[in-house]
């Protein structure tokens, strides 16, 4: 297909939706609280988000910037980043280890949301302690006291693994017993302690939400647990043949993160015909859980909130059910075991579904995407991916 068509493809089906904001930000430097006042479309939030060319920023980056507009919302990371987020927006380098320079680019853009995604995740940090505690500690302290100091709304996701396997399993609700074994997982539960204390103590708006394993067609996995989710839709597509590292009946909560205007980009101008397989139901007919969740926590009024740490769920499998699910539309995928100890003893620690009630009644949390739904989309995207690399 000519570039020219794909790129009048995506002007035609990207829309702008109406831009919105409720801020009701209470911070406080020193023991006194100021109240910002709510935004509208001429006073939009200024974002920066931290480790952005992670699994989670630069989708959220594309939701932001339609939202809010290309220049409110800046991504940052200590990598070069791909020429395609390069030119999609704002792009700086901010290092969290530097108070300095990260003060810096906070006053100077004046920055009024700070979404934080810097960190090492759980099995890499298992072999790098030393790593995850510098970044995973030290550096959400810098952007504790920066967002306090300058009044931010802060935004910092906590994950499954901060629950042990002294935790309730199944599912596990927001307040119980925690105690992780993993430095990722201490870590998460000292940035949710930190961030409860400092919003008691100085008003700081502190927001967090407990993500699932997250799946992506979109990025490729940065060394978690739960990467096998993501990794065996592309041998899926690519070869045919995956090596799970987990076992066949290892059960753990998952969510969807799409790619952002790709859905109808792609059906607009290419077309499912093209597809090895029948998609009776475009991605495009829900709504990213992922983005979409923290979308809407990031907007939600601040006396909606009865907690700071909420748990969001969506759906829960093991390896055996994906693999099913997949052979359903790829009926010669094959899947062998090869177990690493390491990311086994993890999972086997961590929740097999997270109870999420208060979310839903508290800021109207309900997830769009289950098996089946997230099988049909990732594979279309995976497959159309490949189509348009070609193409371009």
């Amino acid at each position: 297909m000519p570039v020219v068509q794909l790129l009048r493809a995506a002007l035609k089906h990207a829309g702008n939706r109406p831009p919105h904001c409720v801020m009701q930000t209470t911070s406080a430097v020193h023991g006194v609280r100021t109240h910002a006042s709510s935004c509208s479309d001429g006073d939009k939030p200024k974002v920066l988000i931290t480790g952005g060319l992670g699994q989670l920023g630069v989708g959220l980056a594309k939701s932001l910037r339609r939202r809010f507009g290309k220049f409110n919302v800046i991504l940052s990371d200590i990598r070069k980043p791909p020429n395609h987020v390069y030119n999609n927006g704002p792009f700086i380098f901010s290092d969290i280890l530097d108070y300095k320079n990260l003060r810096e680019i906070v006053v100077n853009n004046n920055i009024s949301w700070l979404v934080h995604y810097s960190a090492v995740l759980s099995a890499v940090g298992e072999h790098n302690v030393a790593l995850a505690k510098e970044v995973n500690i030290t550096g959400f302290h810098n952007i504790l006291d920066i967002a306090t100091e300058h009044g931010l709304r802060v935004f910092v996701p906590s994950t499954i693994g901060a629950f042990g396997p002294s935790s309730p399993k199944d599912p596990t609700p927001d307040l119980c017993v925690q105690r992780p074994r993993t430095i990722y997982g201490v870590s998460k539960v000292h940035a949710e302690l930190m961030g409860e204390y400092y919003h008691q103590r100085y008003g700081l708006d502190f927001r967090c939400l407990r993500y699932p394993g997250i799946i992506s067609a979109d990025s490729q996995p940065g060394g978690g647990t739960t990467d096998y989710a993501v990794q065996i839709f592309h041998a899926a597509v690519k070869s045919g043949h995956f090596e799970c590292n987990l076992r066949s009946d290892t059960r753990l909560p998952m969510m969807y993160i799409g790619k952002a205007n790709f859905d109808a980009f792609c059906f607009g101008d290419i077309g499912t015909e093209t597809l090895p397989f029948h998609s009776s139901l475009p991605p495009s007919t829900y709504p990213d859980d992922c983005i979409r969740a923290t979308m809407e926590f990031l907007e939600a009024p601040d006396d909606a909130l009865v907690s700071r740490t909420y748990n969001i769920n969506a759906m829960s499998f093991t390896p055996q059910e994906l693999t099913r699910e997949i052979q359903k539309v790829l009926s010669d995928f094959k899947v062998t075991y090869n177990v690493d100890p390491v990311r086994q003893a993890i999972a086997d620690g961590w929740p097999k579904a997270l109870e999420d009630s208060a979310a839903r009644q508290d800021w109207g949390w309900k997830h769009e995407y289950n098996l089946p739904q997230l099988v049909q989309t990732m594979l279309t995207h995976i497959t159309l991916g490949n189509k348009l690399a070609r193409a371009f």
